[in-house]
């Protein structure tokens, strides 16, 4: 089986699993998979500005949040569903992203990583001043007197799981075009790229709009699901905090880490506060624990060990039947 068939049989699987999912577990279960699936996709985001082009991001908070008031605030202001107006969410993203590209695009290593912050403690400031946004009691959705809340919780988990799919996979393919090679190149060596022809601007702005994007859209599908926003929710830091982690643990650079280290960040979690009844923040020790420990015996994280191990044991298998014709016919070379 080819790569490509591989990933093919892979997408359907998600696919068909993401379909059925709702409608076989518990709204337990669903909720936490839901919100999985919204993480992996703000990770990949992330990872695609950290580990392909090469820019660390402190403030993709900003994105999440405002998303999030995008969306409500939209569904209020129209009187409509919950649906359409999450097309703001990703709009509001864009827009943000945008503007903050004309400061960030000139700046570089960790200039750039604290602006981010900075710009998104701005952001969650005028949000909390602005009128009509609830200032410190937020926004709630109005829209909810006539939902199916079944249907409701349901529709929510297959965005979020559609989010999810289309973000891995389309990173995956904008990997293996010409932008994104592109972007690998500026983030190895800008230099070098620029001498060739590459446009570092527009590369970067690309990257960064894509992940205004995915997590302006997150941020309205999670905070739509919950039907409330506030500031300290929506724009808290540990949001992309959790993004880090999971990228680092699982490998930064690679399109399987993110989804490696959202597998672990939750099954973690879960396995703390459901399977050892520990709340609060001993959970978050754990994860600390683990992400020391990752670094220090898998320092190009997880994925890339497995993905080594599982392409080992290929190779090895088929030599076997070689080396045993080796052995059986010594005086003869193969």
């Amino acid at each position: 089986m080819t790569r490509r068939h591989s990933e093919i049989s892979i997408f359907i699987l998600a696919v068909v699993a993401a379909t059925t999912m709702p409608l076989l577990a518990d709204e337990g279960v669903t909720a936490v998979v839901g919100e999985a699936c919204l993480m992996l996709a703000m990770a990949s985001a992330w990872n695609l500005m950290a580990g392909y082009v090469g820019l660390v991001s402190l403030g993709l908070q900003a994105f999440v949040g405002l998303g999030a008031y995008a969306a409500i605030y939209t569904s209020n202001a129209l009187g409509v569903s919950p649906y359409p107006a999450l097309v703001a969410g990703p709009l509001a993203g864009m827009a943000l992203a945008a503007l903050s590209s004309v400061l960030l695009l000139r700046l570089r290593d960790a200039y750039f990583s604290i602006s981010t912050w900075v710009i998104a403690e701005v952001v969650a400031m005028l949000v909390l001043i602005a009128p009509n946004l609830g200032n410190v009691t937020g926004l709630t959705l109005e829209a909810t007197r006539d939902l199916d809340f079944d249907l409701f919780l349901r529709i929510t988990f297959w965005l979020s799981a559609g989010l999810a799919i289309i973000t891995v996979f389309g990173i995956g393919l904008l990997m293996r075009s010409p932008t994104g090679l592109a972007m690998m190149g500026v983030r190895d060596n800008e230099l070098a790229a620029v001498s060739i022809g590459v446009d570092v601007r527009r590369n970067r702005l690309i990257a960064l709009l894509t992940v205004g994007a995915v997590c302006g859209l997150a941020g309205a599908i999670n905070y739509s699901g919950a039907m409330f926003v506030t500031v300290s929710s929506g724009f808290d830091v540990n949001w992309v905090v959790t993004m880090i982690f999971i990228v680092i643990v699982g490998g930064i650079g690679t399109i399987g880490g993110p989804v490696v280290g959202t597998l672990l960040y939750y099954g973690l979690r879960q396995l703390m506060m459901v399977g050892f009844g520990l709340s609060g923040s001993w959970h978050l020790t754990a994860m600390g624990i683990v992400a020391i420990a990752t670094i220090l015996v898998a320092p190009k994280g997880l994925w890339p060990c497995i993905r080594a191990l599982l392409s080992t044991r290929m190779r090895i298998a088929p030599a076997q039947p070689a080396t045993l014709m080796a052995e059986e016919m010594p005086g003869r070379s193969l």
